[in-house]
């Protein structure tokens, strides 16, 4: 790794307001496959990745994904704990490539701090870790209505126990934030964000905002998948 040292301040950036990043191609750019990878994230998917290695080029997140990578019960930063490997590559890769808009990330993921083969190490240090006992969950209301939303429109994918794909880089979405899958759901009904899955899109487009909190709130109570 060419990183030696990270200055603290940066560690604690995520609290600013980072500079908006330019818009580059991506869902809405003929040609664009969702889940095929590019250069970088075959790459990092072949890279056998070390944990251990992969703990010391976490540093950089902990300021926001917090050491154990629970995120914040709030949503503001996503539960990554547990998360698949390439879920984990492949979204790193995207907002590296400009295919997905965050700009509290992109300073972080730059190559000057991060290496292609640091996104397979990171991505297996997170994958090797426990949930957190503590996620955000919703009002609890509307759960009969989430759990049907979820087995139309989500299981398929994201699995009966939410427990995703890694072959098809659909995301763990079981004990995840509430608040956090909330708005990445209303994010992608809104075609808000670029890298998004054009079956999400499909699915979700006719969904009130009630019908958002419901699934959120069912999707953040499923139980961790047992092997």
């Amino acid at each position: 790794m060419r990183r030696t040292l990270i200055p603290f301040a940066l560690l604690f950036a995520c609290h600013a307001h980072a500079a908006n990043q330019p818009r580059a191609p991506g869902i809405e750019t003929p040609g664009y496959v969702w889940n095929k990878a590019d250069p970088e994230t075959t790459k990092a998917l072949l890279h056998k990745g070390d944990a251990a290695r992969g703990k010391e080029a976490y540093r950089v997140c902990r300021g926001c994904h917090k050491q154990d990578g629970s995120g914040l019960v709030n949503g503001d930063y996503p539960q990554l704990a547990g998360q698949l490997s390439s879920v984990l590559i492949k979204q790193m890769a995207d907002m590296r490539a400009g295919r997905r808009d965050n700009s509290k990330m992109h300073p972080f993921v730059g190559m000057d701090l991060v290496l292609t083969d640091d996104l397979a190490d990171i991505a297996a240090f997170l994958n090797g870790l426990p949930p957190p006992p503590q996620i955000g969950k919703g009002d609890g209301k509307r759960l009969e209505r989430g759990k049907e939303l979820y087995k139309k429109d989500c299981a398929f994918c994201h699995g009966k126990n939410g427990e995703g794909n890694a072959k098809w880089f659909y995301p763990k979405v079981s004990q995840q934030h509430y608040r956090y899958l909330l708005r990445q759901i209303q994010e992608i009904r809104e075609q808000g964000r670029r890298n998004s899955n054009p079956d999400m899109i499909e699915a979700a487009k006719d969904y009130s905002d009630r019908d958002l909190e419901a699934v959120s709130d069912y999707m953040s109570r499923l139980p961790e998948a047992q092997e």
